[in-house]
Order: C-alpha cells, then structure tokens, then sequence
C-alpha cells in the first residue's frame, strides 16, 4: 500500500507560479511512474505531466514549456513546478504514482492518487 501526501497548492495571479509537491511513503518494491493529473470543474480528469523511473517526462501540450516535472527517487517524491499560469491552469491538481505488482520489471502495475490539492489562478 502506497500513501500520497501533497502540498503547494493555492492561489496566485496570472502569470505567477507555484510548486506543487507529492511525497510517496509505505510498502513497495519500487516506483515506476510519478505524474500529476488536473480535473477542472466539469471537465474530465487530465494528464498534465509525467516521468519516468527512467527520468524521461511527457507533458501535455496546454503545459509545454511551462511546467516541469521532477522526481527526487531518494526522497520517493515528485514536484510539478508550474511557471507563467493562466487562469484556464485552475483545477485540482493530483498525483499518481504507479508501482509493480510482482517487483521490477512487472508489467502489471498498482495505481494510486493523492487527495487533490487546488490550484486557482486570477486574472
């Protein structure tokens, strides 16, 4: 079991940024990918960015260019840094971690999500 604890979520002006933060912690074998998923009001749940054990990252087009995903693997903790925010950015943001089944290199994968934190940006 793999428990998701986040922070940095709040409000902030149009073209401000913020630094959202997702600690995983509890019993696992290994982390394969760490991302951030946004859902605004009415609108389905949304990849914004990902990464690898590998450390390779994709990104949705809406973010390219100003957000950046990063993990820290000793720490068991990915950090989204959103730079230049609009204010169609607003949702409520929340983190995924995936981890193997049967150990590394499973194919079959566990799948858990934070508790959401909100993200609003004013004009």
């Amino acid at each position: 079991q793999v428990q998701l604890v986040e922070s940095g979520g709040g409000l902030v002006q149009a073209g401000g940024s913020l630094r959202l933060s997702c600690a995983a912690s509890g019993s696992f074998f290994s982390i394969n990918s760490m991302g951030w998923y946004r859902q605004a009001p009415g609108k389905q749940r949304e990849l914004v960015a990902a990464v690898t054990s590998g450390g390779s990252t994709n990104y949705a087009d809406s973010v390219k260019g100003r957000f950046t995903i990063t993990r820290d693997n000793a720490k068991n903790t990915v950090y989204l840094q959103m730079n230049s925010l609009k204010p169609e950015d607003t949702a409520v943001y929340y983190c995924n971690v995936r981890t193997p089944v049967h150990g590394p290199g499973d194919s079959y994968q566990y799948s858990y999500w934070g508790q959401g934190t909100q993200v609003t940006v004013s004009l």
